[in-house]
């Protein structure tokens, strides 16, 4: 690979970027500092319209896409649609024969009335945050190498796609679609989750599903009929211990994380919602809790007058190392040399929309952004000397693709 890039296709570019990190860190800390929890829209539009106003300096062509809604259950075991944000896109040469995505989110875990809102300086200089690493830092790391690489004279060798959407944080369920369209279209993907805070990037990924038990029973006065009631809260939690005993490996985990019931005490429940995440390595091991489901639901069906139902789905798939995958891992090797650092492979539980790619059939590699730890926590930090070295490796990274016949 190094034999494919001279060091006049890339020393221009890369000594702009080393000019760029203070900049690129301003505009993280103002993204940080709006809120962009996945529902909260507003926060999302200020966001998308800050981005808008950055992105627009590719002059490509964009555009701001509906989301689909999201279909859930809400606290009553029905079915509804939760709007979402929009999503920005963006292409440029589109008609090139070769063409690159580029993918972040812009949505975070923190809800507009969470408590984790600004940002503060830490004493080890690391800058602590909500989405300074996951991913308003990954959002600007995509952008600078983006610019970078439009300043060389390879660009006109290669096309590219952004997709940042607002709702990965859930699973994405408003932009899969377009995750499913774009990666037909496209050669490799490069998506900008955080890297590990040594710099070590990940390989495989397991796949992550979300799904939701409704108990329903028979609600009576507890003191003059508590016979006549069946509880629905009992029910549920008997079905949630069943799922948590099923935890006997590290490679498929079942995670009961949230349970709605009850209300009066003189009241035996007639409803129960149970919500269940489980993480899962293959996808044989998809199957295998799929049936598990089935079969626990069918046996708590048994019960007198309880009734159980199931919905949700693997939203994530598993995302194994592929051979598309292992010549990317190679081609990014040969391009950290041009840097002169070693990169380190690894997997990890977590899912992201990597996941989603590849399982439409594109190899990526998805923690392509700086290097940060502790997200999804009030301790959320960036490394803020990371930001333009995780930007040139990406912008060398693009223009090996652009040299190559």
């Amino acid at each position: 690979m190094n034999s494919l890039l001279n060091e006049s296709d890339w020393r221009n570019e890369l000594d702009w970027l080393d000019s760029q990190n203070a900049t690129m860190l301003q505009l993280v800390e103002s993204l940080a500092n709006i809120n962009s929890g996945t529902f909260n829209l507003d926060g999302l539009k200020k966001v998308t319209n800050y981005l808008t106003a950055e992105f627009s300096k590719l002059d490509g062509d964009l555009a701001i896409l509906e989301s689909r809604p999201q279909l859930s259950i809400n606290s009553t075991g029905k079915p509804e649609e939760q709007t979402l944000g929009d999503i920005i896109h963006i292409s440029k040469r589109s008609d090139a024969k070769k063409k690159i995505l580029l993918c972040i989110h812009m949505d975070t875990v923190y809800s507009k009335d969470h408590p984790f809102q600004k940002c503060q300086w830490l004493e080890n200089g690391y800058l602590n945050g909500p989405g300074v690493a996951d991913a308003k830092g990954g959002l600007i790391v995509m952008l600078y190498a983006l610019l970078a690489f439009e300043k060389s004279p390879l660009a006109k060798n290669l096309g590219w796609e952004v997709l940042i959407n607002p709702d990965e944080e859930i699973g994405s369920p408003g932009s899969v679609h377009l995750i499913n369209e774009i990666a037909h279209r496209c050669t490799a993907g490069l998506l900008f989750e955080p890297a590990l805070p040594d710099g070590t990037l990940v390989s495989w990924r397991k796949g992550s599903g979300n799904f939701t038990f409704v108990a329903k029973g028979r609600s009576a006065h507890s003191g003059r009929e508590f016979e006549n009631g069946r509880n629905a809260i009992v029910a549920m939690a008997k079905l949630m211990d069943a799922i948590d005993q099923l935890n006997s490996t590290p490679d498929i985990t079942y995670n009961v994380g949230n349970f709605q019931g009850g209300g009066a005490l003189n009241v035996v429940p007639d409803l129960a919602i149970g919500r269940v995440n489980v993480r899962i390595k293959t996808v044989e091991q998809q199957r295998q809790v799929e049936q598990q489901f089935a079969e626990l639901v069918s046996r708590a069906n048994q019960s007198d007058g309880i009734s159980i139902d199931v919905h949700g789905q693997f939203s994530s798939p598993p995302k194994p190392i592929s051979q598309g995958v292992i010549k990317l891992q190679h081609r990014i090797n040969e391009c950290a040399k041009i840097l002169e650092k070693q990169i380190s492979w690894r997997g990890t539980g977590g899912a992201s929309d990597g996941n989603k790619f590849a399982a439409a059939g594109l190899p990526n590699i998805d923690t392509l952004g700086p290097l940060g730890g502790d997200i999804h926590s009030m301790d959320e930090y960036l490394i803020p000397e990371s930001l333009a070295p995780s930007a040139k490796l990406v912008a060398l990274i693009l223009l090996s693709f652009a040299n190559e016949n």
